[in-house]
């Protein structure tokens, strides 16, 4: 399998923090197609983490490479561009673009890929449908949450990144709909090809992922159950 994430040693620290670094000597790997589940209590360093694999935050040490290709090797503008045509991300609280519709938001994605504007309505809708939302026209808004989450789905993958990173997917969502939502974006995870890391501290996402990991204090936890991890005091709170 190629690897298509491998960070090796990532330190990161806010500016003119005094306190512990919020990540600490980070390494991990992920394999192309994989589903990892990420577990952390608050103030772990799990969404810092995936703010870092993104770009969207510079570490102070370490490396972070994305399909082979190491992200802060690239100067701001064209790490933006790497992360709108390899990485997809699912956010907490969606941000979709208020006032556009479900398709619009999805086709956002594809403005700066190298996909022809000709196909990116084709490509919205086909997603849409894909994921059960019959009204790609219908303004975010007027949608329920489950379906503002599958508009983000959309979204994440419309570009047919190698890897989507998921933070707290679940966590606008009640437990009943939980295990559906996250079956939802496996489901376009595996249509799109693309390798998977969610964060969460939902217990009941357990065994749902081919693997699961830990972080507690901006380490990573390896080599242990999940009960373990759980003993830790990892799957409790968010960050």
């Amino acid at each position: 399998m190629a690897t298509v994430l491998d960070i090796s040693n990532l330190r990161f620290s806010w500016p003119g923090s005094a306190g512990p670094p919020v990540l600490s000597g980070v390494s991990l790997r992920l394999e192309a197609g994989e589903h990892v589940l990420l577990r952390g209590g608050s103030g772990s360093g799990k969404s810092t983490l995936l703010s870092v694999i993104a770009g969207l935050l510079s570490p102070q040490g370490g490396s972070v490479e994305v399909g082979g290709q190491n992200i802060f090797a690239l100067p701001q503008g064209r790490r933006d561009a790497f992360r709108g045509t390899h990485i997809g991300m699912i956010f907490q609280t969606f941000q979709l673009l208020s006032g556009f519709s479900a398709a619009e938001n999805v086709m956002a994605a594809l403005m700066f890929t190298d996909v022809p504007p000709a196909e990116h309505r084709q490509r919205a809708d086909r997603l849409l449908r894909e994921l059960g939302i019959e009204r790609p026209d219908a303004d975010v808004g007027t949608l329920s949450v489950g379906q503002q989450q599958r508009v983000a789905v959309a979204r994440a993958v419309a570009c047919r990144p190698v890897l989507v990173l998921a933070d707290e997917p679940t966590a606008s969502l009640d437990p009943a709909n939980a295990a559906a939502a996250v079956e939802v974006i496996r489901a376009a995870c595996r249509g799109s090809g693309a390798t998977l890391l969610v964060t969460s501290h939902d217990p009941a996402l357990e065994g749902r992922f081919d693997r699961q990991i830990g972080i507690d204090r901006g380490q990573i936890i390896t080599g242990e159950p999940a009960a373990a991890i759980s003993a830790k005091g990892v799957t409790h709170g968010t960050l």
